[in-house]
């Protein structure tokens, strides 16, 4: 009976130190709870006013989430040189996340660099990346993820607000009276998935609609405004009386644009000297243009839903969590990418 007892008193010791070492290492992540995570985040552009706009959506965010989230930002100015080197460089410090947005999608300008993060074991969250080189690299490197939008999604939303601005003043917008609508198409960087699939899926959705379309002219003029500007300024030099729409891949270029038309008297508020002309994006200065009727419509992609998704997929990624846990976010039949909506933007009447 003594052994007995003591055997008992020896266990009951051991279950007493056993959970006070279980309380002593759980108050460890505790005490370190107040060190916020280091975040890199490299950007294509500060001058893309898109991506700008989520840059600052993200600073907005560490803002409200005080010692809990460091964003570190790199522009790499639309050269994937430099972002390499950056990231060569980053890869040296104690970043816990790395958020890419690359200058370019070639993967044999990012195989290298993929590859070192993949070494370190680095969470990894591709942004603005949908290929199918880097989609088969994130299936492969199960601590990373892409957020994109459904690109096609933004053209055919654009195509059908021209569609529905043609409709609704056909008499006015038809100049030559020949059922066609003749567009100036303002592009993106030329290799771009973006430029490629927004170009298309415009057209495309105007035609299906049943609206014959002729292009007078492309111009290539990277997301960039004054490009823009310039362009159409010129053009209307050589093609005035003829352009009957304006169809831009972004914002930014239809807001230039719209500056050289009104330079020439064109919407400025006379409907007879309006030439309809559409963006992407939902830049509050291209909403302000719409809703005084100088522009005639976008397509709204939320920058803050944008960086709310790196946020918090982010932290799953960080915390070992499955990417999308306690999200609404779907993957799409890649299986590891999510895409961000699209949602039109134009006046209430037409």
């Amino acid at each position: 009976m003594k052994i007995f007892k003591k055997i008992l008193s020896l266990t009951f010791i051991s279950i007493f130190l056993l959970q006070s070492i279980n309380k002593t290492t759980y108050a460890i992540p505790n005490s370190s709870s107040q060190t916020p995570l280091k975040v890199a985040v490299f950007l294509d552009s500060f001058n893309d006013i898109f991506i700008s706009n989520v840059k600052k959506d993200l600073e907005d965010i560490q803002s409200e989430n005080e010692n809990k989230v460091q964003f570190t930002f790199f522009n790499a100015n639309g050269n994937q040189v430099i972002q390499n080197e950056d990231i060569d460089k980053a890869l040296k410090e104690n970043f816990d996340l790395l958020v890419l947005n690359p200058v370019s999608t070639n993967i044999d300008q990012l195989q290298d660099t993929l590859n070192k993060i993949a070494q370190k074991n680095i969470p990894l969250i591709l942004y603005y990346a949908k290929t199918n080189p880097i989609i088969n690299f994130v299936k492969n490197y199960h601590n990373s993820i892409i957020i994109d939008t459904d690109v096609n999604q933004s053209g055919i939303l654009q195509g059908k607000i021209l569609v529905d601005t043609w409709n609704a003043n056909k008499k006015d917008l038809d100049r030559n009276k020949d059922n066609i609508i003749q567009y100036v198409m303002l592009k993106g960087p030329t290799n771009s998935p973006e430029t490629i699939a927004r170009t298309k899926y415009a057209i495309s959705a105007i035609n299906e609609a049943g609206i014959k379309t002729q292009e007078l002219l492309t111009i290539p003029c990277n997301w960039e405004e004054e490009c823009a500007r310039i362009s159409i300024e010129s053009s209307l030099l050589t093609l005035d009386g003829k352009i009957e729409a304006i169809i831009s891949n972004n914002d930014a270029m239809a807001i230039g644009a719209i500056e050289s038309l009104q330079k020439y008297g064109y919407n400025t508020g006379d409907k007879f000297k309006y030439i309809p002309v559409v963006g992407i994006d939902g830049l509050s200065k291209a909403k302000e243009l719409i809703d005084q009727g100088i522009m005639t419509g976008t397509v709204v992609q939320d920058s803050r839903a944008h960086a709310n998704a790196i946020y918090t997929i982010g932290l799953n990624l960080i915390s070992g969590n499955t990417p999308l846990n306690g999200t609404n976010y779907k993957f799409d039949e890649t299986g590891v990418t999510i895409n961000m909506p699209y949602t039109e933007y134009k006046p209430h009447k037409q």
